[in-house]
């Protein structure tokens, strides 16, 4: 059943930052109400009010509401016109499609001097001979009924006529009476007999029943052999109602002929919460059966998952000895929903709990690794450097060096170093000279402060440098047949 409550009406007033103290306008259409409650405490300047297509049976709770001036109760249980003599301002009135069976009760909308449109279309009142002569005639303020303009000439018409439909309306009024008092009557049977129906059904579950003896705590009572009889034929009745599926038990309920009353109504809206709450119960116990999703067997092995469904493209990047993996995530899902763990061996990334996970070709750093999301597509790519990782036995990135696992402690033996010929030795100190950087030193002394005196130089005296004499290096043994001759210069 559902109530009016003050959380449900600051749901419905988002429109007016969820105040209801000065709330005009207030729909709380198809929400399962069965009884107006609460509206005329907390909303007293409602103006417009949409209750349409719910379970009201009665009108009340509203006759404060002065500044009333349109009211749509359309589709709902209303058999009687009441409580609205209070509503000053009421203007519009929609009653289309409801149990309105007491015609004469329309008279209290006199008061209603405002009043200038009815909808009474649906009803069983508007099947009256008279009908519409009598809403006119009764109704003088009115100007529209039913959708349709009230001309001067049909007023005239209805009032010299009232008499005489007053009594034919009175008649037919007494006869719906009679006719909705048998059906009430069948309703109410009907619906004992479907209670008893429920507590058999609860009592022949419990333990220590079998079909004629029913165990008790305290004592063993036996059952006549007439209630056992029963007992039987409805345990075959269920018996066959179960092995009906759920479509056929549907197609029966729908297509069985019903009259159409408030009590129809009312089974009806109990049959799809009946419905309703057993897909909630067969929802829960798929949740508490779905057993969890191995993504590492027992052995260690770890598993290639894609439960999203989602499109990826794995890429080894040697140039930049990374890893490169996109994912082809949804572009509007919000990026919280994402979850990422790199590891050295795998990626498992998390999408709304969903997981996606699997095996890289090689070993990866996950602590240097990355992950980023386009935000024109919502790819997330993720980026992971290949690297080393402990206990494992790898080529190293060093020449002169040779790794050897021993266990989880990884050992380095360094080559022994070849005897290196000259000219490889020459070549590789002219290679260290060059890539070394020379630099000027300064001595702090005596640069540290510029001499403000000597700022302009004087002109000095620049001595030409006098070129050296050739000298003639005498030998430490002279061979007796040398010439020394003097036109041509030494050797150096």
């Amino acid at each position: 059943m559902g109530r009016i409550t003050e959380e449900l009406i600051r749901k419905n007033a988002e429109h007016n930052n969820c105040e209801i103290f000065s709330l005009e306008e207030l729909s709380l259409h198809q929400q399962e109400i069965e009884k107006l409650e609460n509206i005329d405490k907390w909303c007293r300047d409602l103006k417009i009010l949409y209750l349409q297509n719910n379970l009201i049976a009665k009108i009340e709770n509203i006759s404060r509401l002065k500044k009333l001036q349109y009211l749509n109760l359309a589709l709902n249980n209303i058999e009687k016109i009441e409580n609205l003599e209070g509503c000053e301002g009421l203007e519009k009135l929609d009653l289309t499609v409801n149990f309105v069976g007491e015609l004469s009760s329309i008279k209290i909308l006199q008061y209603n001097v405002h009043l200038k449109e009815i909808f009474l279309m649906g009803n069983p009142c508007a099947d009256f001979e008279g009908y519409r002569e009598f809403v006119i005639a009764t109704l003088q303020q009115l100007q529209w009924l039913d959708g349709k303009e009230i001309e001067r000439s049909e007023r005239i018409q209805a009032l010299q006529n009232y008499p005489e439909i007053r009594g034919k309306i009175k008649e037919q009024e007494k006869a719906y009476c009679l006719k909705r008092a048998k059906e009430k009557e069948e309703a109410q049977r009907k619906l004992q007999e479907d209670e008893e129906k429920e507590k058999q059904k609860e009592n022949r579950n419990k333990p220590g029943f079998n079909g004629r003896w029913y165990t008790d705590i305290n004592n063993t009572v036996p059952y006549s052999l007439e209630r056992k009889e029963n007992y039987q034929q409805l345990a075959k009745k269920e018996k066959e109602v179960n092995k009906k599926t759920q479509d056929e038990l549907d197609k029966e309920f729908w297509e069985k002929p019903t009259l159409f009353t408030p009590e129809s109504r009312l089974e009806t809206h109990r049959y799809l919460e009946k419905q309703r709450r057993d897909q909630e119960k067969s929802s829960e116990k798929k949740k508490h059966q779905k057993l969890p999703r191995t993504l590492i067997t027992a052995d260690g092995r770890v598993l290639n998952i894609n439960e999203p469904k989602l499109d990826f493209s794995l890429k080894d990047d040697e140039k930049n000895n990374q890893i490169v993996l996109d994912l082809a995530v949804y572009r509007f899902m919000d990026t919280s929903l994402i979850d990422v763990d790199v590891q050295p061996t795998y990626v498992r990334v998390m999408v709304k709990g969903k997981p996606f996970q699997i095996v890289l070709p090689a070993e990866v750093k996950p602590d240097s690794s990355c992950a980023k999301r386009s935000q024109t597509t919502g790819h997330l790519m993720i980026t992971m450097p290949k690297g080393l990782c402990q206990g494992s036995c790898v080529k190293s990135i060093w020449s002169d060096l040779n790794l050897v696992q021993v266990g989880e402690v990884i050992l380095v033996n360094r080559k022994a170093n070849k005897p290196m010929k000259y000219p490889e030795r020459k070549k590789l100190q002219e290679n260290k000279r060059s890539n070394q950087i020379e630099k000027l030193e300064v001595d702090p002394s005596k640069y540290s402060f510029p001499d403000v005196t000597n700022i302009v130089q004087e002109k000095k005296n620049t001595l030409e440098r006098i070129p050296a004499k050739p000298q003639a290096i005498p030998c430490a043994e002279e061979d007796p047949d040398f010439e020394d001759n003097l036109e041509v210069p030494p050797l150096i």
